[in-house]
């Protein structure tokens, strides 16, 4: 009797011991088994098993295609990855119809080959607002170079609150995707522009006289970047470290790019190797905080023809580095003719909130921590002239300094942890926007490790009370008592 009064207990210890351990794994923000449940990708995974899983995640539905006139049509195919489950928006023609865009969501939708379209921003007195737009040429589309898209965000009386965003093709030749981005910016020289109230995003089609006519698809990414503090200085820095240091060394590590800024594959400073087809796009992102400096050169080998035919590709490769919220800070074109060939991107200052007050785009749009992305597009051309490849690709990224203290915003960005390096409201990795709100305080990481640590303790002391419980009555069941 003792025996099985005893086994009884046992299988009581073993049964709370399951189940604290199921609630620690369960509980938001644990590093435990819940974090089992999502698989890391492959980096040995095939790219056609890349390519298969972005067309099937981010084909949109009929139902929400058909709700807009001038939607996108996932029968033209572009070789662009869009975020995934974006709502549909109609670009209106007037800003009369023009839909409303919310900062933190990104959106899809189509650009006419003629006119503008229009969409809407309410905005409040205080926050500046970024809104990139991306736009993808169908696949196989005739383009020209000087052909492209240009983006503004104007008042509610047409007056243009910054100056407007304009990019093309390029020597390349090679429909591939434009991103250009538009701000309300705060403060701002332009007084019309600070108010609170309606805005208008304003996106266009831009010498084409000579493209093929057809819509391009078009992603949408409105972002919120809110006030600071406290005030700082209005002036860009004069002296920062323009030497550009050597690329790191040694043997590359295989790394599959993604689709598209939203499938962006995270890479650290080191040497990174991949696969290229002429006519494809690369998407990669580099945590880079404040007070750091991002450097980057790409490799691209000579062809298994070696080029002996003579053939010239301007433009034939092109690099290019975004910021968080996609806006281009720096791009080079490299020139191919079959044998290897590098290039690499001018040297960048640290990142620093009052970099945004620069006359250089180079300086001004390394403004804030977080994500930065690097895009390698491979010109159809260099497919023609020297087979379809694939091209060896090498990335060598260096991230120089330590990590600062950013400026410390007063309130939450949209989408959340944008302006972060790492996991939100966590040490290290978000001292940029450490003790404001934007670190994840509401809702964030630190609320979840505070939940699961207060879990841990209190599931722990269960766990003890019971295991003394068993000792105790394992003892006297031995005694006879």
């Amino acid at each position: 009797m003792g025996r099985r009064r005893t086994a009884w207990w046992r299988v009581a210890v073993v049964a709370v011991g399951w189940v604290v351990l199921g609630a620690l794994g369960g509980a938001p923000g644990s590093v435990g088994f819940a974090a089992s449940a999502a698989p890391l990708r492959s980096p040995s995974a095939s790219p056609s098993s890349y390519a298969t899983a972005s067309s099937s995640t981010t084909a949109p539905s009929s139902a929400t295609a058909s709700s807009s006139t001038t939607s996108y049509s996932s029968t033209r195919g572009s070789s662009y990855a869009f975020a995934e489950g974006a709502p549909s928006v109609r670009g209106a023609a007037d800003t009369g119809d023009a839909e409303r865009l919310d900062p933190g969501t990104t959106y899809r939708s189509s650009l006419p080959s003629e006119g503008k379209v229009y969409y809407r921003l309410v905005l409040d007195g205080t926050s500046t607002v970024y809104v990139a737009a991306t736009a993808v040429p169908p696949t196989g589309a005739a383009v020209t170079a000087t052909e492209g898209v240009r983006v503004s965000v104007q008042d509610a009386d047409g007056r243009t609150c910054s100056a407007p965003d304009t990019a093309s093709i390029g020597a390349g030749r090679s429909p591939r995707p434009l991103t250009v981005w538009g701000a309300r910016q705060l403060p701002s020289s332009r007084s019309l522009c600070r108010g609170a109230g309606t805005y208008y995003v304003v996106v266009e089609r831009v010498l084409r006289a000579e493209s093929s006519p057809g819509d391009w698809d078009l992603e949408l990414a409105p972002v919120l970047e809110p006030r600071l503090r406290k005030a700082g200085s209005t002036s860009a820095p004069e002296d920062w470290d323009s030497a550009t240091p050597s690329p790191p060394g040694g043997e590359a590590v295989r790394r599959r790019g993604g689709g598209g800024f939203t499938s962006a594959t995270a890479l650290e400073q080191g040497a990174w190797r991949d696969d290229l087809r002429p006519g494809q796009t690369l998407f990669y992102k580099v945590p880079v905080d404040w007070g750091q400096q991002v450097y980057a050169t790409a490799d691209l080998s000579s062809a298994s023809a070696g080029g002996e035919g003579g053939g010239f590709v301007p433009g034939g490769v092109n690099l290019a580095l975004y910021n968080p919220v996609r806006g281009l800070v720096d791009d080079t074109s490299i020139s191919y003719n079959g044998s290897q060939k590098s290039g690499a991107l001018a040297a960048l200052p640290p990142v620093g909130y009052d970099n945004r007050y620069a006359v250089s785009d180079r300086v001004g749009g390394m403004r804030f921590a977080g994500s930065y992305y690097l895009v390698v597009h491979l010109a159809v051309r260099v497919g023609e002239e020297f087979g379809d490849g694939p091209f060896g690709l090498t990335l060598r990224v260096r991230v120089k300094g330590e990590a600062t203290a950013g400026p410390g915003y007063a309130g939450r960005s949209e989408p959340s942890g944008i302006f972060q390096v790492g996991l939100p409201g966590l040490g290290s990795g978000s001292v940029g926007d450490a003790g404001s709100s934007d670190a994840g305080g509401d809702g964030g990481g630190g609320a979840g490790m505070k939940l699961v640590a207060v879990g841990g303790i209190g599931a722990g002391t269960l766990l003890l009370a019971v295991l003394g419980v068993w000792v105790v009555v394992g003892r006297r069941r031995a005694a006879g008592v």
